[in-house]
């Protein structure tokens, strides 16, 4: 019973973001831009980092496409502001560990991003949700090689 009540807590957290995406929009001036698809659920993203002293000051994203991509997108730029890169960084570390079926990390606050365990019981919407951190990862991958 419990686990249903989980589950049904997770889908409106999932839900609540998808209807109502936190922090959308460009970011004129990010010091970070990255964009992905995922081109089996027709999904497209990019989001925006503006740093300021080495943390993110501003994440903003655009996308479209299914529900889980979308509120992922949302759920990951509420927890990106403030964190350092190399605490993103962990952040994406922690959240392919709960994709692959590792408990939650205690060390990371994942925020609402921890609504997103239950995709993992279906492979197929993984890349639906990692879609996010992934093009993430490869702006801060592009950006360290810049600096």
């Amino acid at each position: 019973m419990m686990v249903e009540q989980l589950d049904e807590l997770y889908r409106e957290v999932i839900l609540d973001h998808f209807r109502s995406p936190r922090n959308v929009g460009e970011l004129p001036g990010a010091d970070i831009s990255a964009e992905g698809n995922n081109p089996l659920c027709g999904d497209q993203i990019t989001f925006w980092l503006a740093l300021d002293d080495g943390k993110i000051r501003d994440a903003r994203f655009v996308g479209k496409g299914c529900a889980i991509s979308q509120a992922a997108g949302s759920m990951f730029t509420e927890q990106l502001k403030g964190k350092t890169l190399a605490d993103v960084s962990a952040l994406i570390a922690a959240m392919k560990a709960l994709m692959q079926g590792q408990p939650p990390d205690p060390g990371v606050d994942l925020g609402d991003l921890e609504s997103l365990v239950g995709v993992r019981k279906f492979p197929v919407r993984v890349k639906c949700a990692a879609l996010s951190w992934n093009v993430v990862e490869q702006g801060l991958t592009d950006y360290t090689k810049q600096s």
